[in-house]
């Protein structure tokens, strides 16, 4: 396993990050599709033998199951200082009034909430889920500098949103002296090259590392065109980010599939290759559901893509507009 820095920090992570949405609760929150604890453990456990050190989850992943397996799972694999634990706060964890969003009471609910259930005193990484419009940004950042020197969290990162947004959350952090966010979960892979256009310059010039989510396009990167999976089926999130790219979307899955060919090596394998010499990727987050998915995705990093395959993954692509906000 290779080690990176996470942008210009000097936390090291593994080159892949493992997303940890596959875990959890099926019978909690929207995704019938997750694994419960006794199913999650030994692809835990892979990931961690195989070197990686980084895992991403989140308090809306299965209703706070997900933390609650991560938590307990990783806890009998190794110590606590030699793993990097991310989590994320924003969507809605209960009804009603301040049980979703950036407000200073929801993140200092959430950040103790997430602690609880993950079964540790701090988190490495915490990372805002998405932009709140309906909170000011003052509020929301102060709220994550308090999380940070009360020792709750090591780093802050965000996730999708316009590029316009994160200059400005960057700017009113610097402003004030607040904690700086050091890197950007967002939506990025061959079928969706959108944040190419201001994002990633964005995050170059401003020193911040990259851990995008999605890498495989919610699998469709991974197979052959047309294959479907449980997750497809019943993952309407997946539906709306996708579904709507067509011809341009088969055809680049057609390319991913002739240069694996040519290659002998897996599609997950050439798709993961693209995320991983795009500049500034730090770590793209790798879901797992087989113990296969893990090492297939291990094998990406030893591949070098051409010139000539870069472009020939990339001559397909139609512009989508920005998707997974």
């Amino acid at each position: 396993m290779n080690y990176v820095r996470l942008g210009q920090t000097g936390l090291q992570v593994s080159r892949l990050c493992l997303g940890c949405m596959s875990f959890g609760d099926p019978n909690r929150g929207s995704h019938a599709w997750t694994l419960p604890e006794e199913q999650s453990r030994p692809m835990l456990r892979a990931a961690w033998e195989a070197g990686i050190n980084f895992f991403d989850t989140a308090n809306v992943y299965s209703l706070g199951s997900s933390e609650e397996i991560v938590g307990k799972v990783l806890k009998e694999l190794g110590p606590r200082q030699d793993m990097v634990i991310a989590t994320k706060v924003h969507g809605v964890m209960r009804p009603g009034a301040n049980g979703s969003g950036l407000s200073r009471k929801a993140i200092m609910n959430e950040i103790d909430a997430s602690l609880q259930r993950l079964g540790t005193d701090y988190v490495d990484l915490y990372q805002i889920h998405r932009f709140d419009p309906n909170v000011p940004i003052e509020e929301t950042l102060e709220a994550l500098h308090d999380v940070v020197k009360a020792g709750k969290a090591r780093y802050i990162g965000a996730s999708s949103m316009y590029a316009w947004q994160f200059a400005k959350l960057l700017l009113t952090a610097e402003k004030h002296g607040w904690t700086r966010f050091v890197s950007m979960q967002n939506h990025l892979n061959l079928m969706h090259r959108e944040e190419e256009r201001e994002m990633l310059p964005l995050c170059v010039d401003q020193g911040v590392g990259l851990i995008p989510w999605s890498p495989l396009a919610r699998g469709r990167l991974a197979r052959p065109w047309g294959e479907v999976t449980n997750r497809t089926e019943t993952d309407e999130f997946g539906r709306n980010l996708y579904n709507a790219g067509g011809e341009a979307n088969a055809a680049i899955n057609a390319a991913v599939e002739a240069i694996a060919k040519a290659r002998g090596v897996k599609m997950v394998q050439v798709a993961l290759a693209w995320v991983l010499q795009k500049q500034p990727v730090a770590a793209p987050i790798i879901g797992a559901t087989k113990l296969e998915h893990i090492t297939d995705a291990i094998g990406a990093l030893d591949i070098v893509l051409t010139a000539d395959e870069i472009s020939a993954l990339e001559a397909p692509y139609k512009p989508t507009g920005v998707k997974g906000f």
